[in-house]
């Protein structure tokens, strides 16, 4: 059974990203928004993004909304920002796959990669 999975990890304090809300877009076609989540204490949402017949072959995008989450954490960051949000978008090949698009971020930088 497929799923889509993420985690964020904040490179700048060295723990998880707790509170940074996320955007999941689907992408061919019309852009939709499927869902809004927040990440959890250890940088994770509480469950898969999408998971079984919910995820199906096709174009993605995550939204991640850093310059939010990085002032809420105390971060002091300029009116404007370098990040604001963070747009990673990726394609499903094969449904039946798990999909694992982790985030490690700061106020400068970022780095993804599709994980296990």
């Amino acid at each position: 059974m497929g799923r889509l999975t993420t985690h964020v990890l904040d490179t700048n304090l060295g723990k998880p990203a707790a509170g940074l809300t996320i955007e999941l877009w689907r992408m061919d076609g019309p852009e939709a928004l499927i869902k809004t989540v927040a990440t959890n204490a250890d940088g994770r949402v509480d469950k898969p993004l999408l998971e079984g017949a919910e995820l199906k072959s096709g174009v993605y995008e995550l939204r991640f909304n850093v310059a939010s989450y990085l002032r809420a954490s105390g971060t002091s960051l300029a009116s404007i920002p370098f990040l604001d949000v963070v747009p990673i978008r990726f394609g499903v090949a094969d449904a039946s796959q798990h999909y694992h698009v982790p985030l490690l971020v700061s106020a400068h930088g970022y780095a993804t990669y599709r994980g296990s």
